[in-house]
């Protein structure tokens, strides 16, 4: 038997699960681009494992598609802490900003299948907000404590800052402008 992570899976089935979800945003996101449909099976080739066990870790696409949005969820908020130990707190914020601009993306591929998910009643964005607002405060705090970000200013309206940019350019074609106007948006944040 092998070791176990912190998730409590054994190390290969932890691997192959974070292999699905990989080769499931890579799927989702060239369906979502006019590629052809996406199938569980594909998925499965892609991530180099076989259907059984992407069905032992998503018993149908609706948990899959939840999955995958869960993760990359998980993934932005973690980024907070990694980036504000790594880097000084305004450009922490500011290459997490970055981060959510291709949360954003991914969510935007994923589209069609969360709206199909809140149809049959499930809700995979509970405590989405509040887990971003609570990312977001954190490398506030910090950059407060650090004297480069302003004190005033509550994290729920960068957020919303943020996400205003992301619904008007974030895609592909428009990262650079997305960049260019995240720059302007922590610059309003520094003190003055």
């Amino acid at each position: 038997m092998g070791t176990s992570t912190r998730s409590g899976l054994r190390a290969d089935a932890a691997r192959n699960r974070e292999l699905l979800l990989a080769a499931a945003v890579r799927a989702f996101t060239a369906e979502s681009r006019g590629g052809p449909a996406t199938t569980l099976d594909g998925i499965a080739k892609d991530a180099g494992v076989g259907i059984g066990t992407l069905y032992r870790h998503f018993p149908n696409r609706d948990s899959l598609v939840e999955a995958v949005y869960r993760n990359e969820l998980d993934r932005l908020c973690a980024a907070a802490e990694e980036l504000g130990t790594a880097l000084p707190a305004d450009r922490a914020l500011r290459a997490w900003m970055d981060r959510f601009v291709d949360y954003v993306i991914t969510k935007k591929h994923l589209a069609d299948s969360l709206h199909a998910l809140v149809a049959c009643g499930h809700n995979p964005f509970a405590q989405s907000r509040e887990r971003m607002v609570e990312a977001v405060r954190l490398l506030q705090k910090a950059g407060i404590a650090d004297g480069t970000l302003r004190d005033d200013v509550d994290a729920a309206d960068v957020l919303v800052g943020t996400s205003g940019i992301c619904m008007a350019v974030a895609d592909p074609q428009g990262r650079e402008q997305a960049g260019r106007l995240l720059d302007l948006l922590v610059d309003g944040l520094r003190p003055r």
